[in-house]
């Protein structure tokens, strides 16, 4: 009896991505013209995990040659995790081969990336992983200057939403505090607040202590608003990362333990409504000041994540589908693709994981660069400067009813736990 022809398998893992489709098609599609068959398994590892081969099937060029317009995923998506349990895994490995893939193709973030590794590790050379690294988050450990596809899309939709935001704060005379998707980096509140001109943005990197304490947030957010009435204006844009629910100290919010979290142990996010209880927070604090101000909370993330890609991100998603499986089909193994400088680079398993953690790393946004620093310079929020000039004080003292020495006491320590302005003195400091 002749033996069954080996396939490439594609799957999808994590949540949606502008530009998955792409992928699947251009892989898809360079894998046919090279004589192989390829089949596309539903729901990431979810069926795979349980030792289920049936949820899969055979893609052709016909199928594919046309999904790359579209956003969502064609073959699903899933976050259930295989590397809680070997048996996971060593039963994930084996409806592959059931299926006849001795390589296959991941998509996915940090997540699916560690659980890539994993199943290739227990297939023990039995079948080749390649990962492609997928998440509007732009969180995954690729060279600065370098996105993970999906993000530029979902930065692009962003702006627009925080666009129209802006122009109905405005005419409502009200603060919106716009939650961002971001589990733990703030790339892509950052990016949509510095790309929109948004009033301030919140990041989890700029804050100094481990844990974030709830009050530090919205002092800011009552920082910029009181900053922005010593101007005479009424209305603003807060970009927040959700991330920062992460950090946050547990004893801040009482309903944390009762969050439902996904099958790798994170929160679920959007299970917490940030923006209710900062917008709570903040009209309490501003109450303390007889500051009166109409805020509203508008979370953006599940729009953006199946929006149609835009053109960057269909292209850039062909480059990376194409790499991929031309790296597999030539022997290529434990390695999750990049496109540096126009070029191919493959960046293997061993060398980003993280050895604290023994997980793939993640990138978080650099504070202590130009590109953080221009972002803060055109934020309007309480700096430095503020506390330096006398003039610029009493006005926002006045605002607040309370003493210049009052509003000193209850704000100046936001410049002294800010991260960038400890990385400016630091450079400083460098320098001389």
């Amino acid at each position: 009896m002749a033996a069954q022809t080996k396939k490439l398998g594609i799957l999808v893992g994590g949540g949606p991505a502008p530009g998955i489709n792409s992928v699947i098609s251009a892989a898809t599609i360079r894998a046919k013209l090279e004589g192989f068959d390829v089949v596309g398994i539903e729901e990431g590892f979810k069926h795979l995990m349980r030792g289920d081969s049936t949820h899969a099937h055979p893609l052709t060029i016909e199928l594919v040659s046309r999904i790359h317009f579209r956003g969502g995923s064609t073959l699903g998506t899933a976050r259930d995790n295989p590397t809680k349990d070997k048996k996971l895994l060593e039963a994930t490995v084996g409806a592959l081969l059931r299926l006849n893939v001795d390589k296959l193709i991941s998509i996915g973030g940090d997540d699916t990336a560690y659980s890539a590794m994993k199943v290739e590790e227990t297939a023990a050379g039995r079948i080749h992983v390649v990962h492609v690294p997928k998440t509007i988050d732009n969180d995954l450990d690729l060279p600065h200057g370098i996105p993970t596809f999906g993000y530029q899309t979902a930065r692009d939709v962003g702006v627009e939403i925080v666009r129209n935001l802006m122009v109905d704060a405005k005419t409502t005379s009200r603060w919106y505090f716009v939650v961002s998707m971001g589990r733990k980096a703030g790339h892509l509140a950052l990016g949509i607040g510095k790309a929109a001109g948004a009033t301030l943005t919140i990041i989890p990197e700029e804050f100094a202590d481990a844990k974030i304490r709830l009050g530090h947030v919205v002092d800011i957010l009552v920082g910029a608003i009181v900053k922005r009435l010593s101007y005479g204006r009424t209305d603003g844009v807060a970009i927040v990362a959700e991330g920062l629910v992460e950090r946050f100290d547990p004893q801040d919010l009482e309903s944390l333990d009762a969050v439902e979290r996904d099958a790798h142990g994170h929160i679920r996010l959007a299970e917490v409504d940030f923006g209710e209880i900062l917008k709570r927070a903040v009209q309490a604090r501003l109450k303390e000041l007889a500051i009166d101000a109409t805020i509203a909370d508008k979370e953006i993330g599940y729009e953006l994540r199946c929006a149609d890609p835009i053109p960057f991100d269909m292209e850039y998603t062909r480059d990376l589908g194409y790499s991929a499986a031309q790296f597999i089909l030539d022997g290529g193994n434990a390695a999750m693709v990049s496109i540096q400088e126009g070029h191919f680079v493959p960046l293997f398993f061993k060398d980003i994981i993280d050895p604290e953690t023994g997980r793939t790393r993640v990138r978080m946004v650099d504070v202590a660069s130009e590109y953080y620093s221009i972002a803060r310079r055109y934020m309007l929020r309480l700096n430095r400067s503020d506390f330096e000039d006398p003039h610029e004080l009493a006005k926002l003292a006045a605002v607040c009813g309370i003493s210049v020495e009052e509003f000193r006491g209850r704000f100046a320590y936001l410049i002294e736990k800010d991260l960038p302005y400890r990385a400016v003195a630091e450079k400083k400091a460098k320098a001389g």
